[in-house]
């Protein structure tokens, strides 16, 4: 489908956020990657996704057409927390990738999904992502909210980028934590030198901005509640690791080597809140502790 747009009145607005504004069901994260594909032209030309649009400009836009799904469904014992017509939140268990990637086409949460909402998920996100509108790690259990229109996957979206949705998570950091309660508001970004690893990059991060406050204190451990303002990638594990206390259990962050038998960090989704996108009422709910944590903290002293 090829749509053409002139840009009309006075705008500086970049061109990925002026589509966004115009194109009912295309997120600005799918834009730039039609931007890249140089799918997308201005007066002839191709651009960059911080290129800002003048009156009169010319907008060429060509969206491919939807790529068959690749993904099989699997039926799987998904732990539901709540489903309706327009939303299902799922307790994540550890070990468990969201979406399909490169080496993880099969047992992800989207093919559970795909059986269980027999396809009908939002496709804003494509045809690897659909209804996902935010993830948490692999070896991250806890609850996570997935989107089965396109109405809901904005709306969502829109609550994530202001920041309105509640999302509070417990872990356990190496050291004791003096203070009651802290913030971290660091800029993360892609890791300069280890491309697998995110860190605080006050040059070419994104705002990121995590507070804390504990929970009991053990004698060379904290155990932690953290709410996110942000959802940057690893965002807990780089904030709370860059104030000189990685999660246990993390060995990308935090030491190579764990004294407990730990399948990666010890952190857990436990809390989302969020206005419902069809009746506009907040809703929240809990995922309770797995038992490997709740045993976890019954062990250190």
């Amino acid at each position: 489908m090829r749509e053409s747009y002139i840009v009309e009145g006075e705008s500086s607005s970049r061109i990925d956020a002026y589509l966004a504004g115009i194109l009912e069901g295309v997120s600005r994260s799918y834009i730039q990657k039609l931007v890249k594909e140089e799918k997308i032209l201005v007066n002839g030309k191709t651009v960059k996704s911080n290129y800002k649009v003048a009156a009169g400009d010319e907008v060429e836009v060509e969206i491919p057409e939807p790529e068959p799904l690749a993904i099989l469904p699997e039926k799987m014992d998904l732990d539901i927390v709540y489903e309706d017509e327009d939303v299902i939140l799922i307790n994540k268990p550890k070990g468990m990738v969201v979406h399909p990637a490169a080496g993880h086409y099969e047992h992800t949460l989207v093919n559970g999904l795909l059986y269980h909402c027999q396809g009908q998920l939002s496709g804003i996100n494509g045809v690897m992502r659909p209804g996902i509108v935010h993830r948490i790690d692999m070896d991250t259990t806890g609850i996570l909210i997935v989107c089965k229109n396109d109405m809901a996957h904005n709306a969502i979206s829109e609550q994530l980028k202001v920041h309105s949705i509640t999302r509070k998570y417990q872990a356990i950091v190496h050291g004791r934590i003096a203070e009651e309660e802290g913030t971290v508001d660091a800029p993360i970004g892609r890791h300069p030198v280890d491309r697998k690893k995110m860190s605080v990059n006050y040059k070419n991060g994104k705002e990121a901005v995590t507070h804390y406050r504990v929970l009991k204190r053990f004698s060379r451990y904290t155990h932690i509640e953290c709410q996110l303002e942000t959802g940057r990638t690893h965002q807990i594990r780089v904030h709370m690791a860059s104030i000189g206390h990685p999660l246990l259990g993390d060995a990308l962050y935090g030491p190579s080597k764990c004294p407990y038998a730990l399948c990666g960090q010890t952190l857990h989704a436990g809390v989302l809140g969020f206005i419902h996108p069809r009746t506009g009422v907040y809703m929240e709910f809990t995922a309770p502790l797995p038992e490997y944590f709740t045993e976890l903290l019954e062990k250190l002293d």
